[in-house]
Parts: C-alpha cells; structure tokens; sequence
C-alpha cells in the first residue's frame, strides 16, 4: 500500500496535509501521535470511507478509487473507533456479517469454519449466542474484531482496537494481530494511542503530528527519547527491557 501526497480539509480547517507514507507488506505498521494528528482520518482515506481531497493511495499497484466495491471488501477490512449495530443479533451473527463479500448472506460450510476460527481468535466461543446488547464494552470490541477477522483480507486497518480492553485482552489481541502477520501473510495498520504497545509489537512506526508526518521508519528509530518529546511534548523516558524498548511518560512539575 502506498500512499502519495494524501491531504483532507473540512472547510477551512487542515485535518491531513502532503502525507506520504509507503506501507511495507507483510509487516505490522502503527500510526501513532497526539489527538488531532489526522490519523483516522489517514485510515478511512485509506478504506475510502471518506474521500481524500488530494494525492493517490495505491493497493497491489491500482488506485483505491478504481476497485469496485465487493473487491475491495476481499481485499481490505476496516474498523473504525465507533461501531453501532441496532439490530438484535448474537454474537455469531455480527461476525458472520464479515464473510457477507464472499456469500452475500448464503453462509457455506468454508465461511461456518471462518467463522469458527475468528470466534476462538478472539475467545468468544462461549459468548457466541448471546445477543450484542447484552455484552460489556471490551466483549462487544473484540466481537466488531472477530468481524473483521472473519473477513479474511489481506489488508487489515484497525482504529483503536484496544478500546474497552482490559490488559490480559489487549495483550492477546496484539498477539493475534502479530500472529496473522508472521504465520498468515496479513499487512495490519493501526492507530495506537498507547506507544508501548507499538513498540512491543510494530515493525515500522507512523508517528503524526498536526496533520502531517512527524517522523516514519522502523520501530527502533521511532521510539527514542528525541522523536517522541517532540511529538508529544512531553518528558518520555525510553528504556529498554529483555531487548525491547518501552517508554515511561509524565509531566514535570
């Protein structure tokens, strides 16, 4: 995925400006930045829920703005930050909506083991018929995950999905997402507010600033004391632990 001179206004005001980032395949990308960066605005350009104003974003060689829809959907998934579904469904069914691309609602027996997987991925065998609107605010987050799972893309692009997750959660969903890059051959971008997770588990790290790259590259370079006071204004310390790095962060008093 490349994206090439990418820039989103709401009127007068600049959300995403001049942006160019290549996106290696096969690895596990991070954006991370304060709020306001233009982040999720990148991704849902990226998705083409919204329409960029400028540049091109490319998938496999063709501009997104060229795939027709169904294929698009086999080929990239995304969750956003707010998800709302009003019907009355259980759990399975909100995942089987992920391999509507493929059956348009006519589930085989390949989709039903899909299915099976995306659940236990995401450990929501047991909760599998309940309904949505009984579920706790992380069990409800990990089953709009499980969807996306399911729909089996090679092109993942997750917004915050550690929202509402507790840490053993968090945790096993980044170790899922690692997972289906080493082992699956998956490309997964994500928007992370919390820089040791990207630290621990990114192969190359976005950092945005004001609507713009504040700085791209592998983790290692990413995630080092000058780059990251900048970015956030902050004091961060970077320590390193076990060969990983992990960042303690405060405000001076």
């Amino acid at each position: 995925m490349d994206i090439k001179k990418v820039s989103k206004n709401y009127g007068k005001k600049i959300v995403v400006s001049d942006v160019d980032v290549p996106l290696e395949k096969g690895k596990l990308t991070a954006f991370i930045g304060p709020n306001g960066a233009g982040k999720s605005t990148l991704l849902s350009m990226m998705s083409r829920l919204i329409e960029k104003d400028t540049g091109e974003i490319y998938i496999d060689g063709d501009e997104v703005a060229s795939w027709k829809q169904n294929e698009l959907a086999k080929k990239l998934s995304i969750l956003k930050q707010a998800n709302a579904i009003s019907l009355k469904i259980t759990v399975r069914d909100l995942v089987a909506f992920g391999r509507f691309p493929y059956s348009k609602g006519r589930l085989t027996k390949e989709d039903q083991t899909i299915i099976d997987q995306s659940l236990e991925h995401l450990g929501l065998v047991e909760l599998q018929n309940e309904e949505i609107d009984t579920l706790s605010g992380g069990q409800l987050q990990r089953a709009y995950i499980a969807m996306v799972l399911a729909q089996d893309t090679d092109y993942i692009l997750l917004d915050e999905p550690l929202n509402n997750l507790d840490m053993n959660y968090a945790v096993q969903m980044m170790k899922t997402l690692r997972d289906l890059v080493d082992n699956h051959g998956k490309t997964v971008v994500i928007v992370l507010h919390d820089i040791n997770f990207a630290a621990s588990y990114a192969d190359q790290i976005v950092a945005m600033k004001h609507g713009r790259v504040f700085k791209q590259g592998p983790t290692d370079e990413v995630i080092n004391k000058d780059v990251l006071d900048s970015l956030y204004e902050m004091n961060i310390r970077v320590c390193e632990l076990e060969g990983k790095r992990f960042c303690l962060y405060f405000n001076e008093s």
